[in-house]
């Protein structure tokens, strides 16, 4: 990334020319998350932007300074705005944009730039001071949810006892947030049943996060590099690829491993950094299989398919996620999945793996166990997943924001 210091308040980058792009439209996109944070809507929200930007339109993001100090930035094609951004106190990564003025910030930005629409990736602080200043300055607002409660509970240290009353008050400000949205999605047909039974009444549309099927796809040939690049014995593997945190339930991978350590040689791979590290390593000590858990650590963007190509199948223990991108990544890289019977992840498996009871760890011990044991199994599931993973084609999910941004914008001038 290039950094330009061009700026015209304390707070805000300048927004620059309002000249339009000779392609496409011009699309504001505001998020409280985006690299180098490491989650699932920070990645899909990069791959958005840069999508769209390969597609012809002008894009601009508007999301928190990772350093703190503003500034504007472009990654390729993508013009990043960095607002002023203070620590989250609840996470021990990441920062948040400080809510001081940012409605008058972000109506400067959007006055300044006259996007044909804007799409907010979730209620928190940018998204909802873009909605804000969107409404007022009359361009149309697409909105988008990966959020939900069980992801910030364990930052907040919100007590078992108050998590129920916690869900609702979480939930009734999505809705709040939302309802001021033209157009709202979320990645799956269940998260979009989840929002309406939490309260929002509106229309909700599911749309794929979307993968790169050209990167991510069976690379048998770099079996061997892979495990060399990472330090990884050669024996059958159960792969995790996430964040290390309460919600991901990686405690019960771990302790299914002695289990299917009774039948085959395998060892557990974790890819990713979080706050629960420690705590699995000394469970994986006190369990006597510390030598067959490996912890690769932050693994970049552009290493993630050499990551599949190391493992024999993939688990994801996980109990909220609203799609799971890196299941998706796994199912095309031809990897057999083992996932628990929660929330989107059962419309992720059929015929590809199999799913087991939340927290039933001798249920997934013999899942991981028939599928390593099976070689014929884990072709057949393999291939089948490559079959789901086809329709999660990240140029379909493009194409169809491309197309809702059309039809609003549309709207928006016969109106």
């Amino acid at each position: 990334m290039t950094a330009m210091p061009t700026m015209n308040s304390p707070d805000t980058p300048d927004a620059g020319p309002a000249s339009l792009a000779p392609m496409g439209r011009r699309v504001l996109i505001a998020t409280d998350t985006y690299p180098p944070d490491v989650n699932g809507a920070a990645y899909f929200t990069h791959r958005l932007a840069a999508g769209l930007a390969e597609r012809g339109n002008d894009v601009h993001v508007v999301c928190a300074s990772e350093q703190g100090p503003p500034r504007i930035e472009t990654a390729g094609d993508v013009t990043v705005h960095r607002l002023r951004s203070a620590p989250l106190l609840v996470h021990p990564t990441m920062r948040v944009a400080v809510p001081a003025g940012l409605g008058r910030t972000m109506s400067r930005l959007i006055q300044g730039l006259r996007p044909d629409v804007v799409h907010i990736q979730g209620h928190f602080v940018v998204g909802r001071a873009a909605v804000g200043a969107a409404r007022r300055a009359g361009r149309p607002v697409v909105a988008t949810n990966h959020f939900m409660p069980d992801n910030l509970f364990p930052f907040a240290r919100v007590p078992a006892r108050l998590r129920d009353v916690a869900d609702r008050m979480a939930w009734r400000d999505v809705a709040r947030v939302f309802s001021r949205a033209d157009h709202v999605t979320t990645p799956t047909k269940i998260a979009a049943e989840l929002l309406a039974a939490k309260g929002f009444t509106g229309v909700v549309e599911a749309v794929s996060c979307g993968i790169d099927l050209d990167r991510f796809r069976p690379r048998p040939w770099d079996r061997i590099r892979a495990r060399e690049r990472f330090g990884l014995p050669d024996l059958p593997t159960v792969l995790f690829v996430g964040r290390l945190d309460e919600e991901k339930r990686l405690d019960d991978l771990i302790l299914a491993l002695p289990q299917v350590l009774n039948h085959v040689e395998v060892q557990v791979v974790l890819a990713g950094t979080g706050g629960r590290r420690a705590a699995l390593e000394r469970l994986a000590s006190r369990i006597g299989a510390r030598e067959r858990v490996r912890f690769l650590g932050f693994v970049p963007d552009a290493d993630l398919p050499l990551v599949y190509a190391a493992a024999d199948v993939f688990a994801m223990p996980g109990i909220a996620e609203l799609q799971s991108i890196a299941t998706l990544e796994a199912m095309a890289s031809g990897l057999p999945v083992v996932a628990a019977d929660a929330m989107a992840l059962p419309h992720l498996v059929d015929g590809n793996g199999h799913l087991y009871p939340p927290g039933d760890v001798r249920a997934m011990a013999r899942q991981l166990t028939a599928i390593l044991t099976g070689s014929g199994l884990r072709a057949a599931m393999g291939r089948a997943g490559l079959a789901l993973a086809a329709s999660h084609d990240h140029r379909l999910s493009l194409a169809r924001f491309e197309e809702i941004y059309e039809e609003l914008t549309t709207r928006s001038v016969q109106a």
